[in-house]
């Protein structure tokens, strides 16, 4: 199972902090940010890991990680996103690095308390499809929102104004080689950027999406607030230096 960190974008949200360096680079705690999406792949097991970046700070994250022996990997792969076309668009360069395995996605901002293992073991004794990771939170438009009915998810509404749970989806997901074929079918947004909302959805129309509640806490770390939020989780699990 192949493993990739979508570590692109501008971070606009994050200005003027990101006026000179990517986001990804930034400091949680004691930490460059992308240290921690690395850090949950390798818990995981996961060893084959490919980093897509963009933007004017790209060579930053060669010079940061080399090949990833600082967390016990003999090679780190990386590929340039140019602009910002979304999260589908950049998992859809990753198409030939993953070929016909089944991959796990973490977007690069997102900061978990506890292991993803068992997640990752259930998804690989999946036949065929896709699984992704839910959270309850107290604003749930500011994410893709899911309906959920038992153990199905009904459909995800990207940032919905009146969301119909709590349920938002983490920024990670599991698929099968499947993934690529529907990210060639995607049109864009309104935002002009390929939706993994788009992605999720079609699996879920298939019946071959399945999901599971995060243990622990998680956040984003794209704005200012949720930065901080992070660093403060991590503190506080760390305890004093």
């Amino acid at each position: 199972m192949k493993g990739v960190i979508l570590a692109g974008g501008l971070g606009k949200r994050l200005e003027p902090l990101t006026l000179i360096t990517n986001k990804h680079l930034l400091p949680v705690y004691d930490k460059p940010m992308i240290f921690y999406p690395i850090e949950t792949l390798v818990e995981a097991g996961i060893k084959d890991i490919l980093i897509v970046t963009g933007g004017n700070h790209a060579g930053e994250f060669l010079r940061l990680l080399g090949n990833g022996k600082e967390f016990g990997l003999k090679h780190i792969n990386y590929a340039y996103q140019k602009g910002e076309g979304g999260i589908a668009e950049a998992l859809g360069l990753a198409e030939h690095f993953v070929d016909k395995d089944k991959v796990i996605v973490v977007l690069g901002d997102n900061i978990l308390d506890k292991t993803i293992k068992p997640y990752v073991d259930d998804f690989k004794k999946q036949p065929k499809g896709a699984k992704i990771l839910l959270k309850e939170v107290d604003d749930p438009e500011r994410f893709g929102v899911a309906e959920v009915d038992g153990n199905r998810i009904l459909t995800i509404k990207e940032k919905p104004k009146k969301p119909k749970s709590k349920y938002a989806v983490t920024g990670i997901y599991m698929y099968d080689k499947r993934v690529f074929e529907i990210i060639k079918t995607l049109e864009p947004s309104n935002r002009g950027e390929l939706e993994i909302t788009d992605v999720n959805n079609d699996y879920i129309s298939c019946g071959e999406m399945t999901f599971a509640m995060v243990d622990g806490w998680w956040t984003d770390c794209g704005t200012h607030e949720s930065l901080l939020k992070a660093g403060n989780l991590i503190a506080k699990r760390e305890g004093p230096k």
